[in-house]
């Protein structure tokens, strides 16, 4: 029997796959290299996504999920068609707890668990961590939290709005245990930024 699937509302995903996987790979080199700085996604480099999904975590993820790796989506996200895009465009695997995840989507910091239920890695194998990109309403540079360490010339500064008021004692517990850690991507609805395991967070 012949059972017909429609796949037609997914959404495209990259206008090229090549092109824009490439391009969000670099931007996403670039914001882990330089912590705070706030990167523009074009809206040229995506077709469509979910209505539940910004445009940049959207292309994050095309860029950096594959088959081989596992993906947890938050409570809010699990409703919609987010799993069945990802799934669809990258072949990545759908996983229940975060603790079993390579990465982690959340629709917004209130949809966030707690850093310390994702795999941080070991001493050995600090690699084995997960990296969550947390969807904000905005992303500002030049305000907002101040940001030191790798990468950054003095200090950085970078609002994200809508995470939570504990995300900064968190991260610090985060950045105590490296070389274990989770590394985060924040993304708004038109641009990105990163805050790598070595990046010191103040409030």
């Amino acid at each position: 029997m012949n059972v017909s699937i429609d796949l037609s509302g997914l959404g495209a995903g990259f206008a090229d796959a090549s092109i824009g996987s490439q391009t969000v790979f670099r931007h996403c080199l670039d914001a882990l290299s330089h912590p705070g700085k706030v990167i523009a996604v074009e809206p040229s480099i995506t077709l469509s996504t979910p209505a539940e999904m910004h445009r940049p975590a959207a292309a994050i993820l095309l860029a950096l999920l594959d088959q081989d790796t596992r993906l947890w989506l938050s409570p809010a996200l699990r409703g919609g068609d987010a799993g069945s895009f990802l799934r669809f465009h990258t072949g990545c695997t759908l996983v229940e707890t975060p603790a079993s995840a390579d990465f982690g989507l959340a629709a917004s910091g209130a949809d966030l668990p707690p850093l310390t239920d994702f795999a941080a890695g070991s001493e050995s194998y600090p690699d084995r961590s997960a990296t969550l990109v947390v969807q904000c309403a905005a992303l500002t540079a030049g305000s907002g939290w101040t940001l030191t360490g790798p990468g950054i010339r003095d200090r950085a500064r970078l609002s994200a709005e809508g995470i939570g008021s504990t995300f900064t004692s968190q991260w610090a517990a985060n950045r105590a245990g490296f070389p274990c850690g989770v590394d985060v991507f924040f993304a708004s609805a038109d641009a990105l930024a990163a805050l790598p395991r070595t990046t010191r967070l103040e409030g």
